[in-house]
């Protein structure tokens, strides 16, 4: 699975902005420092990596250097905040910071986050200053949002001159987006900007240690290997969350707005849904759990909010709400809801059945299931729970289903699906092979295991296609390899991601020994208030312990599957997958397992090669993907943005024009009405890989129909 799961710190989002004239620390109030707990967890992660992971990797200087430059990476990679001084001053520690880790000694790397921290709380309120300066948006300049290309500031002149324009642009794409009657509301505006920067500096207030610790952590463990991190408690809770596509609440998306808890979703199924009271945008200033007294959560963190509405089954919270639409200073209601399991069926798999035309005139029916990730309730599972819900559970319920549609052929869609559970492509693929290996991995100690598929029968024996792009990693290419080595289906798209490593989930309090237990204990260090209820108190470690193999003994590592139909991409290997990641391990191959093939497909993909290539040659659709293609390779210049409010104006129009001309060119294509000024955008969501990868499977039923009626 990708490791980089969205961080929600409010300061990884929004830390790209600017600088103003550095003050001692001594005089800025967001002084974070490691408690004992985060010493001792640093030192047993580094021990860790050094000793039991895959790579084993020393705690040297040549590490600190790359723990040093993913530190800086992940607090300022648009270089909007830093000076140069500060980068110089933090090279003091740029070949120690591993080996400190090691001791557990943090001081370093909370230095550099604290002035770092202080740099973007100076940039926020020197913009505030800004909004009321005067700005020329006649004077002919240009601005820079994205810097990370060009070097860091080498003084307070250029720093300010960067905030200078940020403001100035903040101003003027408020003027040229708004209604012609708010276009020259100049205060309406400036009032807009003020709330907006208070609100960020508020967020960057609330950050706390553990906020500063996971980042850390995290320039340490993409130093060893892009898929081993670190989790504080409330992250390892959200990330085992995610692979079981459940969680235990209310049933509802939540954010922070103007300080606020603020609903802005209601979860189809879940409590909030069946209750009626909760609508979106209502905002909740109090929790309280049971029968308990309310506590006041305005200003809160968003995740300690969701901490206390969260909580286990069939328990009750009382929420004070303010409705959507009313002044704060209404009469709030309370709502009282009892917590339940939620799942969420938008990343689980679904299906929808397909008419698709043939070369041949023949209409055929294809069962399409679209598989955002490999899904596991792992602690239902673990409990023997006869109802625990997983990918392939789900799947084999969308077969009988399909089988009972009568369709033609089955496509599971695999893009975009970045992995997870390692027992669920192992099961998956059993839905369509017999029985026999799916998998090998080899752990620390080089030893070989072959994870075999040990269920007879299959749930789909008809024909079968599967569709990956850069982005299926992980389990999705375990799955999709095994189903092409067996010869079971055809494989379309682009080449995947390459991640071929396996990671496990560990509970880091099975490594902090008694003694250090006993001394937190002692000092009263053991609990974390933010913890949330249920998560693991130390944390968790996703560790590389070994990399996975095909069943013909090539690794899926940097290389990842290439698809028998390819299509073009804009994603290219040099800037996206395991190949652009500098601490992946390398490709390698072993023995091949004992395994039988279904068919040889061999002969059947040259033709379904040919039928495509003599498609696209005479596509239009397919000449549009390649002009889009070719604009997205654009977008990876330094992008500057005229700050002259005519020049502004025009290369939006231009720009607006080209969309719509580009727009109308795949309506006309699909036969569809145009697009004309004045009518709202059309849905415009066209998926030619997909109608295009229908078509090669409308080929294969069409040839395989063909072999059966030979025989």
């Amino acid at each position: 699975m990708f490791k980089n799961i969205v961080f929600g710190l409010a300061l990884i989002s929004v830390i790209a902005c600017g600088s103003k004239p550095r003050v001692s620390l001594d005089e800025e109030a967001l002084q974070l420092k490691p408690s004992a707990q985060h010493e001792v967890i640093a030192a047993e992660v580094a021990n860790l990596l050094e000793n039991y992971s895959y790579k084993k990797v020393p705690m040297t200087d040549s590490l600190s250097r790359i723990v040093f430059a993913n530190l800086l990476k992940s607090m300022d990679q648009g270089r909007n905040y830093l000076l140069q001084a500060d980068v110089d001053d933090f090279k003091q520690f740029e070949s120690t910071i591993s080996q400190d880790f090691r001791k557990g000694d943090l001081s370093a790397p909370f230095y550099i986050f604290n002035s770092y921290s202080q740099r973007y709380l100076e940039a926020m309120e020197y913009a505030l200053t800004q909004v009321e300066a005067p700005h020329d948006f006649d004077l002919d300049e240009n601005y820079v949002a994205y810097r990370e290309k060009l070097p860091y500031f080498q003084n307070e002149t250029e720093w300010k001159d960067q905030w200078r324009k940020r403001v100035k642009y903040d101003l003027l794409n408020l003027r040229l987006t708004s209604t012609d009657k708010d276009s020259v509301d100049v205060e309406k505006h400036k009032e807009t900007l003020r709330k907006r920067y208070k609100n960020l500096i508020s967020q960057a207030k609330q950050t706390n240690s553990n906020d500063a610790f996971q980042l850390v952590m995290t320039a340490l463990t993409d130093a060893v290997d892009p898929h081993t991190t670190y989790y504080n408690p409330s992250f390892a809770q959200a990330f085992n969350e995610s692979m079981s596509n459940t969680f235990e609440g209310i049933g509802a998306r939540l954010s922070m707005e103007n300080e606020m808890v603020t609903i802005k979703e209601i979860i189809a199924g879940g409590p909030a849904f069946k209750d009626k009271s909760l609508e979106v945008d209502d905002r909740i200033i109090g929790v309280a759990q049971g029968d308990s007294e309310f506590e006041d959560i305005i200003g809160w963190r968003l995740d300690a909010a969701v901490a206390k509405i969260k909580g286990p089954k069939n328990t009750v919270v009382r929420l004070k709400v303010i409705p959507a639409g009313q002044e704060l200073t209404a009469q709030p209601k309370v709502v009282a809801l009892k917590r339940d399991k939620i799942v969420i069926e938008e990343e689980s798999a679904q299906k929808e059945i397909k008419q698709i035309k043939g070369d041949d005139g023949k209409t055929y029916k294809v069962g399409l299931i679209k598989l955002p990730k490999f899904y596991i309730e792992f602690e239902a599972y673990r409990r023997g729970d006869p109802n625990y819900k997983s990918t392939t559970r789900d799947v084999r319920l969308i077969l009988d289903t399909l089988r009972q549609e009568n369709v033609d052929a089955v496509v599971l869609d695999l893009r975009n699906n970045g992995g997870g559970s390692l027992q669920e492509a192992i099961e998956l693929t059993g839905l369509f092979i017999d029985k026999g290996p799916v998998v090998q991995v080899r752990d620390v100690r080089n030893r070989v295991d072959v994870e075999s598929d040990k269920d007879a029968g299959v749930a789909w024996e008809g024909p079968f296609g599967v569709m990956i792009n850069r982005f299926s990693a992980s389990a999705s290419e375990i799955f999709a390899g095994a189903i092409q080595d067996y010869g079971r289906g055809v494989v379309l798209g682009t080449q995947s991601y390459g991640k071929g490593t396996v990671q496990s989930a560990i509970d880091m309090s099975r490594f902090i020994s008694a003694t250090n237990k006993l001394l937190l204990k002692a000092k009263g260090l053991d609990k974390d208030p933010d913890t949330p209820t249920g998560a693991p108190e130390f944390g968790q470690i996703n560790i590389t312990m070994g990399k996975f193999y095909r069943v013909t003994g090539s690794s899926t590592q940097h290389k990842g599957v290439l698809p028998d139909i390819t299509f073009p991409t804009q994603y290219t290997a040099e800037k996206f997958g395991e190949s652009s990641e500098p601490s992946a391990l390398p490709w390698d191959q072993i023995k091949s397992s004992n395994f039988s093939a279904v068919a040889d497909l061999t002969a059947l993909k040259d033709e379904l090669r040919e039928m495509h290539t003599s498609r696209m040659e005479k596509s239009p659709e397919y000449a549009y993907l390649l002009e889009d293609i070719e604009e997205f390779k654009k977008l990876d210049s330094i992008q500057e943005i005229s700050l002259n409010q005519d020049k502004l104006k025009l290369e939006r129009e231009k720009s607006k024009a080209k969309n719509r001309a580009r727009i109308n060119k795949g309506l006309e294509l699909r036969g569809l009405p145009l697009w004309k000024e004045g009518q709202p955008q059309p849905k415009t969501d066209f998926d030619f890989v997909l109608d295009e990868s229908l078509s090669v499977i409308a080929d294969y039923i069409r040839l395989e129909q063909r072999k059966l009626a030979k025989k």
